[in-house]
């Protein structure tokens, strides 16, 4: 009889051809060296380099513990890891970058948190290896994420983090569309916990995440938790709807009681109040369409992605 897989390693790959062998190089052994009969399932996530043929070269070469998922398109990271943690077999499933930013090394001290008695564990970044904006743009994300929603994490941008089987069982029966998984694990955990880990310099090529996709991950982030951006919006039209009811007074009293700014008051004064009221009213409709828009992906059901081949040992 074969024995359970004890440890599953999640790695999304995308366009990373110039880290994979220096990946492969450095992870096996470190996994080797656990002592722990385990698995790593690398998800393409529709690469248009040589990642692939690396990633079927070294699936040939240790097939016993590699398993290759191949999309057919560009899904995103996130939609890559579900992917895996659907297919996981082990009791411990930890998610990894291809980019060597999060050393493979430092793996052994999640599982010692795990073993410790935590069903999940997120690493922090020691030292980051960033740019000055990436890593004050990452605080300041960090510093909204805290004020907006329950989850509470040091480092939300370190993809170096372990869970026990059952918090991804839940992810992965949550069906969730858009979602950021560290947060979603930690919502469904009862004793999370945090190690600080190593952080380098990637080690070839650059980040695919785009400014852009790093703010719309994190919308997606306060969005997916929290209705706080909702809460502060009405209060916040509450109060502009006050202030101009205040100056809209203000001007009538002194124009006819006071009879002052006859030559200022009239209808330029009345289109500004309207178009910061509008302006209002605009940032409304677009925080509401975001929810609504959420519900809608949610209730189409459509297929999050699709898988275009799966290399892995037949059972």
């Amino acid at each position: 009889m074969t024995a359970p897989v004890q440890l599953s390693v999640v790695i999304p790959v995308y366009n990373e051809e110039l880290n994979l062998p220096t990946l492969f190089a450095r992870l096996y052994p470190a996994l080797d060296a656990l002592g722990r009969r385990y698995e790593i399932l690398f998800t393409n996530d529709g690469s248009a380099d040589r990642s692939l043929d690396l990633l079927r070269a070294q699936y040939a070469a240790r097939p016993d513990v590699t398993r290759v998922i191949d999309f057919n398109a560009n899904y995103g990271q996130h939609m890559a890891i579900m992917a895996a943690f659907e297919r996981v077999r082990g009791e411990v499933i930890v998610t990894l970058d291809a980019d060597l930013q999060n050393p493979p090394e430092e793996i052994p001290k999640l599982l010692a948190a795990i073993d410790a008695g935590h069903d999940s564990v997120g690493g922090f970044r020691l030292n980051r290896q960033d740019s000055f904006f990436r890593t004050y743009a990452s605080k300041l994300i960090n510093f909204v994420r805290e004020r907006t929603t329950s989850i509470r994490m040091t480092d939300q941008g370190c993809m170096l983090r372990a869970y026990r089987r059952p918090i991804i069982d839940a992810i992965v029966r949550s069906g969730a569309i858009n979602t950021f998984i560290p947060a979603l694990a930690y919502s469904f955990s009862g004793n999370p916990g945090e190690v600080g880990v190593k952080h380098e310099e990637r080690h070839a090529g650059v980040s695919n995440y785009s400014f852009y996709q790093l703010i719309r991950l994190n919308f997606d982030l306060i969005t997916g938790f929290s209705i706080a951006p909702l809460q502060y919006f009405t209060m916040f039209a509450m109060l502009s709807a006050t202030g101009s009811l205040a100056l809209v007074a203000l001007l009538f009293f002194r124009r006819f009681l006071l009879n002052l700014d006859r030559e200022t008051f009239g209808v330029f004064t009345l289109f500004g109040i309207l178009f910061f009221l509008l302006s209002v009213a605009m940032i409304g409709i677009g925080l509401i369409g975001e929810y609504v828009g959420r519900t809608y992906q949610v209730v189409r059901a459509r297929q999050r992605y699709h898988v275009k081949e799966v290399l892995e040992p037949k059972e």
